[in-house]
C-alpha cells in the first residue's frame, strides 16, 4: 500500500500551512546562485498543491516572502520578485483547470508594481473556484499581523464601534488576515529548521508542527503524505486528557 492509500480522509487537517525553506542551501549544495533554488522551488508548489487539492484539504497556506526577506541581497530579492510575476501569470490556467483559488495575505500593497498586480489578477481570476483555496504570505509578519490587528480593534474602540469589554478571542481572530480562514492543524517547515519565523503566530496557537530535513526544491507529493500520517498518528487533546478526548 502507498502512503497516498494510508491516509484516513475523514481524519485530513482542514487548513495546512508550510514554509518552504532550504532553497538557497539546495542552490548551494548543486553549485548555483540562490535563484536557482528558489526557480527550482516552484516545482516543489506545485506538486504540494494538486496534492493537497487531490486529497480534499480545504486550504494550503504558503509562506512565499517574509517581511524581513527585503533585507537580502537586492538581486536575490528583485529576481524573486519576477519569478513571482512568472509563476502567477504560468500558473493560473493550472489554478483554474484544477478548480484551485487564490488568496493572498501579508503587507501586498508594499510589493512592485508589476508583483502586485500579476498577484491582484490571480486572485480576481481564480475567485469563482472551489476545490480548495491556496494562500500565499506575501511581504507577511505575524507581528505586523498582530499590530494591524490592535490598530484596528483600538480605532473601533476610539470610534465607539466597540467597547473595550467585547475585546475578546473572537474579536481580535475577526480583525486578522486570516479572518476568513480556519487555523491551520498541521504546520510544515522544510530544510531541518525548528522555528516558526515569524508565521501566523496567533493561528499556530494548537497546531501540530512537522519538520522534515528535506530542502523544499525536493519535497515531494509523498513528502506531504509523510507529513499528513505523521499528524493523523498524533492526539489532539487541546488541554484535555487521553480519556477525554
Amino acid at each position: 500500500m502507498d502512503l497516498k492509500d494510508q491516509i484516513n480522509i475523514e481524519k485530513l487537517p482542514r487548513h495546512i500551512a508550510v514554509i518552504m525553506d532550504g532553497n538557497g542551501r539546495w542552490a548551494k549544495d548543486h553549485g548555483q546562485p540562490r535563484v536557482f533554488g528558489h526557480r527550482n522551488g516552484v516545482k516543489a508548489v506545485r506538486e504540494t498543491t494538486e496534492a493537497a487539492a487531490e486529497l480534499g484539504v480545504e486550504y494550503l497556506t504558503l509562506y512565499a516572502f517574509s517581511t524581513e526577506n527585503w533585507s537580502r541581497p537586492r538581486l536575490e530579492v528583485n529576481a524573486l520578485m519576477s519569478l513571482l510575476v512568472e509563476t502567477l501569470r504560468k500558473e493560473i490556467e493550472t489554478l483554474n483547470k484544477n478548480n484551485i483559488r487564490l488568496q493572498a495575505i501579508g503587507d501586498i500593497s508594499k510589493l512592485p508594481k508589476r508583483t502586485h498586480k500579476a498577484l491582484l489578477e490571480g486572485i480576481e481570476n481564480t475567485k469563482n473556484n472551489s476545490r480548495m483555496t491556496l494562500v500565499l504570505a506575501l511581504n507577511y509578519s505575524a507581528k505586523w499581523e498582530i499590530v494591524e490587528a490592535s490598530r484596528q480593534l483600538a480605532e473601533k474602540v476610539k470610534l465607539g464601534q466597540l467597547s473595550v469589554d467585547e475585546i475578546n478571542e473572537e474579536a481580535f481572530a475577526g480583525a486578522l488576515s486570516t479572518k476568513n480562514i480556519p487555523d491551520p492543524e498541521l504546520l510544515i517547515r522544510s530544510s531541518g529548521e525548528t522555528r516558526l519565523s515569524n508565521f501566523l503566530l496567533w493561528q499556530l496557537a494548537y497546531s501540530e508542527l512537522y519538520f522534515t530535513p528535506i530542502y523544499w526544491p525536493d519535497f515531494r507529493k509523498n513528502n506531504l503524505y509523510e507529513a499528513i500520517l505523521d499528524y493523523q498518528s498524533r492526539e489532539r487533546r487541546f488541554g484535555k486528557t487521553s480519556d477525554q478526548v
